[in-house]
Parts: C-alpha cells; structure tokens; sequence
C-alpha cells in the first residue's frame, strides 16, 4: 500500500521544498539585501563604474612592448618564486600531512599539527607576504616563505585527509610483517595516496604562479613589483603587457600541469 501511495503522489510534491528550507531561503535574501543597503550599491554606482572601467581599458590598449627586459625580470623572479615555494611546501606539507592524519598518529601530535596547517590557512598569502617583507626584506625570498607557507597550508590539509581516508588492510599487512613505523609509511601508506599527492602539488604549482603576481604587490619579488609600479605611473598600455603575459604564463602551466597529470594518470 506504502508503494501504491509513493506510486500516486504527484510529481510536484516530490521536490517540493519544506518550511525550513523555505525560512533559510528567506533569511539569506533578507541578509542580502541588508548587506547591498551596507554597502550602498545602487544602479548609478553600478553605471559610473562602467563607465570608468571603460576609459581605464581604452587606456591599456596598444599595449607597450618597449619594456621588456623589466617584464622578463619579473616574470623570471615569479616563476623562480612558483617553482620553488611549490617544491618547498610540498616536501614539508608530507610530514605535516602525514602528522595530521587521525588514523596515523596519536592525538596530541595529530591536534598540532592540524593547528598548524589552520594558522598556514587562515592567513592570506599577501598578508603572510607583508609580514616576511618586514622580516627579512623586499625581494623573492619573502615571497618564496609567504606562498611555503600557503602550500603547506593548503596541501598539508587535503594530504591528511587523503590518508585518513585509506584502507588499513595494506597497512596492518605490512605491520604483520614487523615493520618499522617508517616502512608502514612507505609502504603501506605512500602507494596508496602518491597518485592523489601528486595531483595536489600539480595544482598547487598552478596557484602558486597566479599567487607569486599578487604576493610581488606588496615587495615580495615577481612581475607583481612591475605591475603596481606602472599603475602607479599611469602607465596602462605596459600594465596591459604584463597582464597579457601573466595569463599566457599561466595558460601554460595549466596545459603542463594537464599533461603531467595525464602522464602519472592522476
């Protein structure tokens, strides 16, 4: 009888949206308009903007390609910032990761070092950039520690996850055998999650080329140094030359991070 009655009910009522849901709707769209009357965002605000956004991009175009042993510098410092910062935070984001992991360690170890990767993740990279120019100067090498410590955060994160979610039968295998805590990790645990590690530090590579641009805004080395200089001069048509570049720059590493994905089937 239930499957009778499941059968006859009609089809508008089987999607049909319940009184919470309803009230969570309507609170959302009250905090919405609360929030653009915050702001004052009006229409002719909207129109202005449109229009000077307008005049900003008339003013970029031809682009100036009389500067480019400036822009092959900073482009130069900002792949040498992505590359490293990717390779450094993903060597300590294994240990980190692999701490972090519920399944892998004891409590007090796994809490500190999740607190770890919570205080890597809860600070922006150009803040964390501003704080490394103070400390050890203008130049790449704030912007290398500042986007380390980005891709432990972000890595280290989905690389405890990933292990806490593998089987433990390869593991309580290779720990039959009597091995030591580190062949548990090597061989028990690694081969279970290197094709899902390796696409993290793909990916991280590919954020940490469009994060090398912002962190050189703020003194950290990179084509980002470049490009506030030239907003400060007014000087659009070579802002628009660096923005071109930094989009094919990462365009490609978007295809190579693709392709290398591709090749180690991850």
């Amino acid at each position: 009888m239930d499957a009778v009655n499941a059968t006859a009910r009609p089809a508008s009522t089987a999607f049909a949206w319940s009184g919470k849901q309803k009230l969570a709707l309507l609170a959302l769209l009250a905090y919405t308009v609360y929030v653009i009357a915050q702001i004052d965002l009006s229409p002719a605000r909207l129109l202005s903007g449109l229009h000077q956004g307008a005049r900003f991009l008339s003013r970029m175009f031809p682009p100036d390609v009389g500067k480019m042993d400036v822009l092959w510098e900073g482009i130069r410092e900002t792949l040498q910032i992505a590359v490293l910062a990717t390779v450094g935070g993903v060597a300590l984001s294994l240990p980190v990761g692999l701490m972090a992991a519920r399944n892998m360690v004891p409590h007090w170890l796994c809490a500190g070092a999740r607190g770890l990767i919570a205080v890597c993740r809860a600070v922006h990279p150009v803040i964390t950039a501003i704080m490394f120019v103070k400390a050890v100067g203008f130049g790449p090498l704030a912007g290398i520690l500042a986007l380390t410590v980005a891709t432990v955060g972000f890595v280290g994160k989905l690389f405890a996850d990933a292990i806490e979610e593998i089987s433990h039968k390869q593991i309580e295998a290779v720990r039959a055998t009597g091995a030591s805590f580190g062949n548990v990790v090597l061989f028990g645990v690694l081969p279970q999650v290197m094709s899902r590690f390796v696409g993290f530090a793909t990916y991280q590579l590919d954020s940490n080329l469009r994060n090398s641009t912002m962190v050189g805004i703020v003194g950290a080395g990179g084509i980002g140094g470049a490009l506030f200089s030239a907003f400060l001069r007014f000087e659009y048509s070579f802002v628009c030359t660096i923005l071109a570049t930094v989009i094919a720059i990462i365009v490609v590493g978007e295809l190579v991070v693709n392709a290398t994905r591709k090749a180690l089937d991850v």
